[in-house]
């Protein structure tokens, strides 16, 4: 029923005001905005950040003139000849982490005086499952990493409460390096400064970490629609370029979260392999490729 009123609405909009090209990024809104532009032969480019394309994307794909995509366009199902990968749009600030750059933000954020750090962000409204499965094992890294810093971002709702639960469980030292931060609208300097990142697989959040060149341990969300950050993480798991483990090894194994944590921090080796892995998936031009296939002169509806 809404696609349909949304179809007649987006006839009469792009009627009104005669677009010579959209973009699409997905979700259903984009639906009755592909099938009025079809119809009313206006070309239109989608995008996919994901692994596995979104439904919205794949109804309107027939008409597409341009899929661009995230990854490499062999791992999607649409037609080769107009699949373009462009990546990810990120901001600027993500560039490529060198050492000197690493310390001048650990130094920016006033963790300078640490040997190693850890971040973890489960997004901007936090992930409660992830946070929880942190607060097991952190007590023991702190304690056998003395010169380890850790900042946690754990969304706005959940800063009071997880504070109170590592002031509970952490020794006054432990949780002098425990920093609870709800929300970081400067994410990108605590994820230069880490030497490991812990996050889930938001096609967005691992765009960030490629252009960086950061070794991540990715804890996949099970829950989305279309099980798409599992297989974000699966694709890059199969390619070494990080870590993944999931909601139910944890369960199921209460160590090997942390022993996936120690193995990559005691080695720099393992973390140098899944940066040079990571980085080769940056796109760090994303936004101007999207610009430059809407503004292609050629740029025409498809028929199939």
């Amino acid at each position: 029923m809404f696609v349909i009123v949304g179809f007649f609405q987006s006839w009469f909009l792009l009627r009104k005001i005669r677009p010579d090209r959209i973009f699409i990024k997905g979700g259903f809104v984009g639906v009755p905005v592909g099938l009025a532009a079809a119809l009313r032969k206006i070309p239109y480019v989608t995008h996919d950040s994901d692994v596995m394309p979104g439904l919205a994307n794949r109804i309107i794909a027939r008409w597409a003139s341009i899929h661009s995509v995230a990854l490499p366009k062999e791992v999607y199902k649409y037609p080769e000849h107009k699949t373009v990968t462009v990546g990810v749009p990120i901001h600027a600030n993500y560039r490529p982490i060198t050492p000197a750059l690493q310390q001048e933000y650990r130094n920016n954020i006033g963790l300078g005086e640490y040997h190693k750090m850890i971040l973890i962000t489960g997004g901007g409204l936090g992930a409660r499952r992830l946070n929880k499965a942190v607060a097991k094992i952190l007590p023991e890294l702190l304690h056998q990493y003395e010169d380890l810093v850790v900042v946690h971002t754990v969304g706005r709702g959940n800063e009071k409460t997880m504070n109170s639960l590592y002031q509970e469980t952490l020794t006054p030292d432990e949780f002098k390096r425990t920093f609870v931060e709800g929300y970081l609208t400067d994410l990108y300097k605590y994820s230069g400064a880490a030497d490991l990142i812990i996050a889930r697989a938001g096609a967005t959040n691992l765009a960030e970490f490629a252009a960086q060149g950061k070794a991540c341990i990715i804890v996949p969300n099970p829950q989305l629609t279309g099980g798409h950050q599992l297989k974000n993480a699966a694709y890059l798991a199969a390619h070494q370029a990080i870590e993944i483990i999931t909601e139910n090894d944890i369960s199921r194994n209460d160590n090997l979260f942390e022993q996936k944590i120690h193995s990559l921090l005691d080695s720099q080796d393992q973390r140098d392999l899944l940066k040079t892995n990571l980085t080769t998936f940056a796109q760090p031009n994303a936004s101007t490729q999207i610009a430059e296939l809407l503004l292609e002169p050629t740029l025409k509806i498809a028929h199939n």
